[in-house]
């Protein structure tokens, strides 16, 4: 049985977040749903990766350069120069990386799925596809939040080598650190979860924008200008519930695990 699609039953924020989050179970449902949609995937895949990687892979490199002169400046002030590979680095892969790469999924990728699914809605094509009894979630949703999803995976770990280097260029070549001390204070502290939960808020950030910007753009309001302000609300949405999320996996995170000692 197809899964239809989240229709406005009232007003108000409140009514709102209910709609997105049946849409959201519904669009989770529809995941096991089969056939699954192969060629519709690959295509958006390629989309959303056409659109992002060029702008995340951009936006790495001063990021992290931000991060370990930052840091760089803070652990010489108080005497911890040792600590700077390590700080630089777990602050770059378990938050910059994933949020660099949501916010341009969000941003850029969201924002094209929500157009794109705004256009088709206003032309009455999602209302054809379900008096023809196709699931407009299982048929385009589905596709376009998984892409959302991989693209953001992959893109995270791009990210988080960029970053990293970008990091040892600017701590140790442009601050006089050394190489020594930035990749031992890293083995010390470092472990593999962290690399983990970088990668589960890559793909759960991936989901949300990806869902937003559908729902977005499944009910939009009347007429071109609607679509214009359905994009806007899919992108404001997706950056706050991405914030709101990230504060609550990383409280998670470190109450599960414990951080690593010298």
């Amino acid at each position: 049985m197809g899964v239809g699609v989240a229709r406005p039953g009232g007003t108000g924020p409140l009514s709102e977040t209910g709609r997105l989050f049946l849409h959201a179970v519904d669009v989770a449902r529809a995941l096991f749903v089969r056939p699954f949609q192969w060629r519709e995937f690959v295509q958006q895949s390629w989309f959303v990766a056409s659109v992002t990687i060029l702008p995340t892979a951009l936006v790495s490199i001063p990021f992290g350069a931000v991060i370990a002169l930052q840091l760089g400046s803070l652990t010489k002030q108080i005497g911890a120069q040792s600590f700077t590979g390590a700080s630089s680095v777990l602050a770059i892969i378990q938050q910059a990386s994933p949020l660099i790469t949501a916010l341009l999924i969000a941003g850029a990728g969201g924002s094209a799925i929500c157009a794109d699914l705004g256009a088709r809605t206003i032309r009455d094509e999602i209302a054809a596809m379900e008096t023809l009894g196709v699931s407009p979630v299982h048929r385009l949703v589905v596709p376009r939040v998984l892409a959302a999803m991989l693209v953001a995976t992959l893109l995270n770990g791009v990210v988080s080598v960029v970053g990293v280097l970008g990091g040892y260029f600017f701590n140790v070549i442009m601050q006089g650190g050394t190489p020594g001390a930035y990749m031992a204070s890293f083995n010390g502290l470092a472990q593999l979860p962290d690399l983990w939960i970088g990668e589960i808020k890559a793909v759960i950030f991936g989901f949300i924008a990806g869902v937003v910007a559908a729902h977005r753009g499944l009910n939009p309001a009347p007429g071109p200008k609607g679509v214009g302000d359905a994009v806007n609300q899919a992108v404001v949405i997706s950056f706050m519930l991405l914030f709101l999320v990230n504060v609550v996996l990383t409280a998670i995170y470190l109450q599960l695990v414990p951080p690593k000692g010298m």
